[in-house]
């Protein structure tokens, strides 16, 4: 399924970006990863040392990140459920730096632990240095300051995740919660590296759920990766991401961190930040904008990437648009408008034809392609997804068994 390239307004930076030192212009970049609307990948890497809003930021381009520490509790009596969430998750939580086999840059980024023999859940735009390449080399350091060699399992660039592993069999997984019975107002904590400082909890709030963001894609293009970036080459392409909205402070080097809940569950992997696109470095800080890929789909992902090395998606068959907005009404119109589809796919098969407005997926509301692509590809192949849809003055439901995107 394609949709026309649209319109997301707002900036999202990744939270891994890289620049140059000051000191070696020349020599390795080295970045905070965490994408941006701004969206900015959650790498760290940025070169600070201004006064901003009053407060010094020490971080600059010689800045070495401060060991990894334990969650210290120095008072027992007055420990609330943050300090509880924290002690509970960030043994699951790693700080991971990649660097380019060139020499050239490098980046810090997050990840979490999937199981005990030492499989990682990343961003895939950790492990390419923000799809720059594939010949890169990952060290990881655990909450205890031990420090691994990696290897990438493989990389899902569609939904920007990635497996990566390290030697060993005494981890401590995260625990999965299901994110499709998430709440809007759902205290939450984020746990990862944010600018190199490891070990960082913040916490907020759930802000929206399956909001739709769009992002370049972080896929190595073609000549410039192996077999485990699989058949999406094209780096410049944006992709469509589902997913959670928080308020709890996200920045550069967070990306591929734990987005967890009051239980210490896992609900989502942080991936972007969106930002007032005013930072003259092109990197900045949170505005409490923050977003997560959801539990569920990370879960599903994975453990495909663990079995086989790579991820399925689903596909519906069908070119889309959004649909105009009715300026003279002073209203939004929202929708997918269907521009063709294709013979034979799961859109023809379920009774799908051009012109007709898709409304909602399942139980989710559709406002526009991006929107729609976002939730069609956060599905397996074989999945039957219900579509609500206006054709003319009618609403029909239509039920579609999704096709395997090549």
């Amino acid at each position: 399924m394609s949709d026309d390239k649209s319109h997301f307004n707002r900036q999202f930076i990744f939270e891994s970006q890289a620049q140059p030192s000051a000191p070696q212009a020349s020599a390795a970049k080295k970045t905070n990863l965490l994408r941006s609307p701004v969206l900015i990948p959650a790498l760290v890497g940025a070169v600070f040392g201004a006064l901003v809003g009053g407060v010094v930021i020490v971080d600059g381009p010689n800045f070495v990140p401060q060991a990894t520490r334990q969650i210290l509790i120095n008072n027992t009596q007055s420990v609330d459920w943050v300090t509880g969430v924290a002690a509970t998750s960030a043994p699951s939580v790693v700080t991971i730096s990649v660097s380019a086999d060139s020499g050239s840059s490098a980046g810090t980024g997050s990840g979490v632990f999937l199981t005990k023999t030492g499989y990682i859940a990343t961003n895939n735009h950790v492990v390419t240095l923000d799809g720059e390449t594939s010949a890169v080399q990952i060290e990881v350091k655990t909450s205890d300051d031990h420090i691994y060699a990696a290897r990438v399992i493989g990389t899902d660039p569609t939904n920007d995740l990635a497996v990566i592993k390290i030697s060993g069999n005494s981890f401590l997984p995260i625990d999965f919660a299901d994110s499709s019975s998430l709440n809007v107002g759902a205290p939450v904590v984020a746990i990862g590296a944010p600018l190199g400082y490891d070990a960082t909890v913040t916490a907020g709030i759930i802000s929206s759920l399956h909001r739709t963001i769009q992002v370049p894609s972080s896929a190595v293009p073609q000549g410039g990766s192996s077999q485990l970036w699989g058949n999406n080459t094209n780096a410049s392409t944006d992709i469509n991401l589902d997913v959670i909205q928080t308020d709890a402070a996200i920045n550069p080097g967070n990306s591929g961190g734990a987005l967890v809940n009051d239980k210490g569950q896992l609900i989502g992997i942080n991936v972007a930040i969106a930002t007032s696109g005013s930072s003259s470095s092109g990197q900045s800080g949170s505005i409490g904008v923050g977003f997560a890929i959801p539990s569920n789909a990370v879960k599903r992902i994975t453990n495909q990437i663990i079995k086989t090395g790579k991820a399925s998606h689903g596909l519906l068959g069908a070119m889309i648009k959004d649909q105009p907005n009715s300026a003279a009404a002073g209203s939004f119109s929202v929708g997918a408008v269907v521009v063709s589809v294709t013979p034979g796919a799961a859109a023809d098969q379920a009774g799908l034809k051009a012109k007709d407005i898709v409304k909602a997926v399942d139980s989710q509301a559709i406002e526009n392609s991006s929107q729609l692509t976002a939730a069609i590809r956060a599905h397996s192949p074989g999945d039957k997804v219900t579509l609500t849809v206006i054709r003319g003055t009618k609403t029909l439901t239509l039920i579609a068994t999704l096709q395997a995107a090549k």
